[in-house]
C-alpha cells in the first residue's frame, strides 16, 4: 500500500489454542444465531479477504479497504476469553481486546466503524459498556473507526505521539483508493506514550511499550502482565503477509526488529494476540520472524542483481510460503512489493 500524506487536511484454521490451556468459557457472538466452544474462531482470513483461494489458485488482490468493511458490515463479533479476565473480540478489521472493570473496561484498538452497533452490544453482555481506556496500537482505520463512539462510552484514548500525529491529518492511501480525513478532535487520543505506561484495570496492570518504526511509525503493545497475554497490534500478523506503511517509516527492516522485540517480551506461556489472525504462542512469532527475514533476503538478492521489481514478482520469491501466509488480505505480490521496495 503506498500512500501519500498532506497536512491539510476463513477455510477454517487449526483451533486457537485449546479450551482447557485458555481456562475459556463458551464464546459469545454478537449476532449470531447458534453457539460455538470457546477454541473456535473465525477465520482470520475471512475477516482480511471475503473468500480464501486455494493454495493451487492465484491470489487475487482486492482493495484492502472495501474487503475489511464488507466483512465488517456481514460478520458477527466473536468473543473468545483468553486469560484472567482479559476477552479477544474478532470480526471487526483488526483483533480487539476488553478487560472488564468496576471502574470502567480497558479495550486494545476499537475496530471498524460500521461495526458499531455489534460492538456496542457485545461490550453490554460482557458488562463493558462504560469504557475507562480506550488503546490504539497504530492510526490505521481498521483499529481506529470506533474512536468516536467509544470516546463517548468514557474513553480516555491513549496512543504514541506519531498515531496522533497520523490522525490528525488527511491520508490518500493510493493502493486502497481511499482518502482518510482527520478524526473529529474528540476521536483522538489524548494522551500520547513514548516509550511506557502502565494502566491498572481491575486490580491487573497493563503495560504498554512503544516499537521502533515497522508497521508504522507509532506502534504500540499492550501486555496484560498478570494474565500473561500480549496484544502485538499489527507488528504481527498470524498465518498472513503483514502490511507496512512505509510512508509513514514502516519498513521490513523494522518489521523484523519489532518482530524480534515481540519474541523478546514473551514466554512459553503467554498468549499473543497479533493485529490480524489467529491467537499465538512464542513459536508463532518466531515463525512469523523467519518469514520476514526468509522472503527478505530472497527479495534483496533479486534486486542486487538488477531486477526490477515486476521482474522480482515475476520470480516468486514467497512461493515456498504462499500456501500459508499468502491467502490473505495482502497478497505475495503486494508483499513482494512492500518488501522490495525496503532492501
Amino acid at each position: 500500500m503506498e500512500r501519500r500524506t498532506k497536512n491539510s487536511g476463513k477455510v477454517a484454521i487449526a483451533s486457537m489454542l485449546a479450551a482447557c490451556t485458555l481456562g475459556a468459557s463458551p464464546m459469545l457472538a454478537s449476532g449470531s444465531t447458534h453457539s460455538s466452544s470457546a477454541h473456535e474462531t473465525t477465520s482470520p482470513r475471512s475477516l482480511q479477504s471475503g473468500s480464501t483461494p486455494s493454495p493451487s489458485e492465484p491470489h487475487k488482490q482486492r482493495n484492502p479497504y472495501t474487503a475489511i468493511n464488507t466483512a465488517a458490515a456481514r460478520d458477527p463479533i466473536t468473543v473468545t476469553p483468553l486469560r484472567g479476565g482479559v476477552y479477544l473480540l474478532q470480526g471487526s478489521g483488526g483483533n480487539i481486546g476488553v478487560l472488564p472493570g468496576k471502574g470502567g473496561a480497558l479495550m486494545v484498538d476499537a475496530g471498524v466503524t460500521v461495526s458499531r452497533h455489534k460492538l456496542e452490544d457485545t461490550l453490554k453482555k460482557l458488562r463493558a459498556s462504560r469504557v475507562r481506556y480506550l488503546v490504539d496500537t497504530h492510526w490505521h482505520f481498521d483499529h481506529t473507526g470506533g474512536n468516536g463512539w467509544v470516546h463517548e462510552h468514557g474513553a480516555e484514548i491513549i496512543s504514541t505521539p506519531n498515531t496522533l500525529d497520523n490522525l490528525s491529518k488527511t491520508i490518500r492511501v493510493n493502493e486502497w483508493s481511499h482518502t482518510f480525513t482527520p478524526l473529529p478532535a474528540a476521536a483522538r487520543p489524548t494522551v500520547t506514550v513514548s516509550s511506557e505506561k502502565t494502566l491498572t484495570v481491575n486490580g491487573q496492570s497493563v503495560r504498554l511499550r512503544t516499537y521502533s518504526p515497522g508497521h508504522t511509525d507509532g506502534d504500540l503493545s499492550a501486555d496484560f502482565t498478570r494474565a500473561n497475554v500480549l496484544f502485538t497490534g499489527d507488528t504481527f500478523w498470524n498465518n498472513l503477509y503483514p502490511f507496512i506503511d512505509y510512508e509513514v517509516g514502516g519498513s521490513i527492516d523494522g518489521m523484523i526488529r519489532d518482530a524480534n522485540q515481540n519474541i523478546a517480551m514473551v514466554g512459553g506461556g503467554t498468549i499473543v494476540v497479533p493485529g490480524h489472525g489467529p491467537v499465538g504462542r512464542r513459536a508463532d512469532l518466531v515463525e512469523f520472524r523467519d518469514m520476514l527475514v526468509g522472503i527478505r533476503a530472497r527479495v534483496a538478492d533479486l534486486k542486487h542483481k538488477g531486477l526490477t521489481v515486476d521482474q522480482v514478482i515475476a520470480a516468486k520469491p514467497t512461493k515456498s510460503f504462499d500456501a500459508k501466509w499468502g491467502q490473505g488480505l495482502i497478497g505475495p505480490d503486494l508483499f513482494t512489493k512492500l518488501v522490495y521496495r525496503g532492501v
